[in-house]
């Protein structure tokens, strides 16, 4: 393995820019540390903490624009993509979209602290509408906060950073081999929890087919709007659906008819929070609750197509 150190000294500004920004683009790979250990160098001048903090700031910037402009033109769509692809359970998309309505682009300032957050935030601003100058303005605080908390915390305790960066140069090869090794159980923890949470998830479901017909039969079965408030300021919900409310599930629950069909539907990958809800349902004794396979999209595609057999017909 090379000198360790002297690679950071020669190469350390190129390291610190390439790692920030395939973090901040969304790769499982941590980029705080190595901004510690740009601090720690920079104290002891090696590095110039001035151009470590500068290079970080455009990497996250560059990655920033590309997400806020991708929630712009592909709104929902982005935010789904980034669920299905993440490592994370399939519910940060969920959890995170009423965290950012709460508080706005301001949520901005702190995201990349957040795991999970930071890559939803900036494609919501664009799918939301925050305006660019807007945007731009908070998501540059929050990565010069980010970034030079990390160089901040490297330049502090660089004494102890030096001594781990020494036992790693001695390892020799060996120290390559443990940080590829803490990487790849890292990587190997998310996706058993991702697994884990979709085990979890399981449930009968209700197919779009099977629900038209039972709209057709008049056995009128009850619709349940499962998705975040945000979710439903980007698409808009099922004709008559009940929105469910989270805060408020007991006077919700009091509305519905145990006798009748209940689907409940949201517009998340593996329709996990319309299974949470309909799981939540048939504890309390709700025992023809079922989330809607394939969720709003399967509903919209099943009009579109009602919609075009129409129109042919029409013709």
């Amino acid at each position: 393995m090379p000198n360790l150190i002297e690679l950071l000294q020669v190469y350390g500004v190129l390291i610190v820019f390439a790692i920030v920004l395939i973090e901040q683009i969304g790769m499982p790979i941590p980029a705080f540390p190595i901004l510690i250990v740009a601090g720690a160098l920079s104290a002891g001048g090696e590095m110039s903490w001035g151009v470590c903090l500068a290079v970080s700031i455009v990497a996250c910037l560059i990655s920033d624009v590309v997400w806020f402009n991708a929630g712009r033109y592909y709104g929902k769509r982005i935010l789904r993509l980034l669920c299905k692809i993440s490592l994370s359970p399939d519910y940060c998309v969920s959890q995170t979209e009423d965290r950012f309505k709460r508080f706005g682009p301001k949520s901005l300032m702190v995201a990349k602290f957040i795991p999970g957050f930071n890559i939803i935030a900036s494609p919501m601003s664009g799918a939301l509408g925050v305006s660019a100058p807007r945007f731009l303005a908070f998501s540059m605080t929050g990565s010069l906060f980010w970034s030079g908390t990390g160089i901040a915390l490297g330049a502090i305790f660089h004494k102890s950073v030096d001594k781990v960066l020494l036992m790693l140069e001695n390892m020799g090869s060996t120290a390559l081999m443990v940080l590829l090794s803490l990487l790849g159980l890292f990587i190997l923890y998310k996706y058993i929890e991702r697994r884990r949470f979709r085990q979890g998830m399981q449930i009968e479901r209700i197919s779009m087919s099977d629900l038209a017909q039972l709209i057709r039969g008049g056995q009128q079965p009850i619709i349940v709007d499962a998705r975040s408030i945000t979710a439903q300021q980007l698409e808009q919900a099922v004709p008559g659906a009940l929105i469910y409310n989270a805060s408020a599930r007991e006077g919700f629950v009091a509305l519905l008819d145990k006798e009748r069909h209940i689907v409940v539907y949201c517009s998340c990958p593996n329709d996990v929070t319309a299974a949470q809800v309909a799981k939540e349902l048939i504890a309390l004794g709700y025992h023809r609750a079922r989330p809607l396979h394939g969720g709003l999209d399967a509903w919209n595609a099943h009009h579109a197509g009602e919609a075009g057999q129409q129109a042919a017909h029409a013709g």
